[in-house]
């Protein structure tokens, strides 16, 4: 038998063994060792409860509303004027408005108490008058001048108020959440009301136009021509008295409830119209410009929201106190 050759081990490798087993036992021990207690991070202070103050509620509703109230005319103005090949180089300046009214309003709405700067909704004002006026000389200067052809056809001598609307609310807020009892000389309540109400009497008129160019061919065209005036109407009749009527404040608010759901059953309505068209919505990129504005009843929504809002800060003036 092969007899196997016993290797001696040099001090090199007697050097490497020993500093593997100190290695070793390093590793024990410091395994072994108790691991420091690392002291608890600090809990960051909640989120302060705006929902528990009734006016920094009703500045979110208002901040809200002009967020959807942009969103509107952002959507609708890039359809409308993308269809005219944004012809004046002023078609630009909804879209930024009503994007920087958007972007301001939507942060302002989750913190209500915050710094909010006024320059993007007062610009918004007005980009709004500016676009009423350019929109007026639209039907004007077309052959026929006001006539029932150009109102339909044309530009919508409407749409710009809606712009103008946003930075309304978006001012209002700021003042709510400040704390002002006193808007444009009026107590907050009624002014609020006052704003409100006009904006779906003239939004439901503008619909009323479109509607009557489609012939009011499906019988839920008359919804947004019927329900928003009503409710415009019993908004103003419990915002304008200086006598408060509780009861006229509840029938109010449950019907710009009914109306605000109106305002996402149109959405529904006008995809159903767009889906219509020929191709559906497989053209959509045809559809969305020639069929019912998509974007159009969010602002019943948006404008019975700030109803509500109103109505709510009107239960809180000195004269609803004392009558309650």
């Amino acid at each position: 038998m092969t007899r196997l050759a016993r290797t001696e081990s040099g001090p090199g490798a007697r050097a490497l063994g020993a500093v593997t087993l100190g290695l070793a036992l390093a590793a024990v021990l410091a395994r072994s060792r108790p691991r420091p207690v690392r002291p608890a991070r600090p809990m960051r202070p909640p989120a302060p409860a705006h929902t528990a103050d009734p006016e920094a509620r009703a500045a979110g509703q208002l901040y809200l509303s002009s967020a959807m109230l942009a969103a509107s005319v952002l959507s609708d103005s890039a359809l409308e004027h993308y269809r005219g090949g944004f012809e004046n180089p002023g078609m630009f300046a909804p879209l930024a408005s009503a994007t920087l009214v958007l972007a301001g309003a939507t942060k302002a709405a989750r913190r209500p108490g915050g710094r909010v700067a006024a320059l993007p909704f007062g610009a918004a004002c007005a980009i709004g008058v500016a676009g009423l006026g350019f929109h007026v000389y639209n039907v004007l200067r077309r052959p026929g001048g006001l006539s029932w052809g150009n109102l339909f056809y044309a530009a919508p001598v409407g749409a710009p108020a809606a712009l103008s609307l946003a930075g309304l609310l978006g001012l209002a807020a700021r003042e709510v959440a400040r704390g002002e009892p006193i808007l444009a000389g009026m107590p907050r309540g009624r002014a609020l009301g006052m704003l409100a109400a006009a904006g779906l009497a003239g939004t439901s008129m503008e619909a009323a136009l479109l509607h009557f160019r489609g012939a009011y061919h499906n019988p839920a065209m008359w919804l947004p021509v019927s329900l928003p005036p009503v409710g415009a109407a019993l908004l103003a009749a419990a915002s304008v008295p200086a006598a408060p009527s509780r009861r006229r404040s509840r029938l109010a608010r449950g019907w710009l409830a009914a109306t605000a759901w109106l305002g996402a059953a149109g959405v529904a309505f006008h995809a159903f119209g767009i889906a219509r068209q020929m191709g559906g919505w497989r053209n959509w990129s045809q559809n969305l410009l020639s069929g019912p504005p998509l974007p159009a009843p969010p602002s019943f929504s948006a404008l019975a929201l700030a109803g509500r809002a109103a109505l709510a800060l009107r239960a809180r003036e000195p004269a609803w106190r004392e009558a309650a």
